[in-house]
């Protein structure tokens, strides 16, 4: 059976990078975005991607429709939960706003959690021979504070203990669950801010003294999806240059 991915968020940033190599190993992709097929940024990831692939259009937050979803994809191997969102303003956490509160917890926590749970079920109900994954990128700020956008931190932070928690349910099941947390890394999200953190990269913040590329993930991806590290399903991977290793 060939592999076959579904990626959340894949039409650009790092749900790309992270298509684009499972690409090159060999997998079938299905995309899945809240973007309109028409769109420029979905039509310009399907012309870099091989002629087969699929998009469909979804909105994370409608849980209900998680199955027709996954109905329309067909049979996958690997999820890749990739979609997320940011704070709708960066700011004093003391004037944060419930709507941009509800709107991380509802796409990066709510309705990550009901897709991955749909699909686990599907996964055990066809067993197959093919290596069967959860891969989750979450972000380093799953641990590292940042005051002017809180409700995306606590958001990952409570996808990060999700991810570990599907990894304990479906470890006897041989499906292995993976957490990625993607340090700053050059993609539409951090577009706004890019100057700001150049400087600060510049100025020793990321050991590795560069911008994270969508490629930097998309190769970590690929033993995970793979089966190449399945005694390490639990496993969170940070892929920041360093950026939160502890330091003196």
């Amino acid at each position: 059976m060939t592999p076959h991915a579904l990626i959340t968020g894949g039409q650009q940033g790092i749900g790309l990078g992270i298509a684009l190599a499972l690409a090159g190993a060999g997998f079938r992709l299905t995309l899945a975005a809240e973007q309109p097929e028409d769109a420029a940024t979905v039509q310009d990831a399907l012309t870099r991607l091989p002629v087969g692939t699929r998009y469909l259009r979804h909105d994370l937050t409608r849980i209900e429709e998680a199955a027709a979803l996954l109905d329309a994809a067909g049979e996958i191997t690997t999820l890749v939960s990739n979609a997320g969102v940011p704070a709708m303003v960066r700011g004093d956490l003391l004037e944060m706003a419930a709507e941009s509160f509800d709107r991380c917890m509802a796409v990066n926590l709510r309705g990550t959690f009901f897709l991955a749970q749909e699909a686990a079920r599907r996964m055990l109900r066809r067993r197959t021979p093919t290596y069967r994954s959860l891969i989750f990128v979450t972000s380093v700020s799953a641990t590292m504070a940042s005051p002017e956008r809180t409700e995306y931190c606590i958001s990952k932070a409570g996808a990060a203990m999700m991810v570990q928690n599907f990894a304990l349910r479906l470890a006897p099941e041989g499906i292995g669950v993976y957490e990625l947390r993607p340090g700053i890394i050059a993609t539409p999200m951090t577009a706004g801010v890019r100057d700001k953190y150049t400087a600060r990269i510049e100025g020793g913040l990321v050991p590795a003294a560069r911008w994270g590329e969508p490629s930097d993930i998309g190769q970590t991806v690929i033993p995970l999806a793979t089966g190449q590290m399945p005694f390490a399903t639990g496993a969170t991977i940070p892929v920041d240059g360093g950026l939160s290793i502890p330091r003196l």
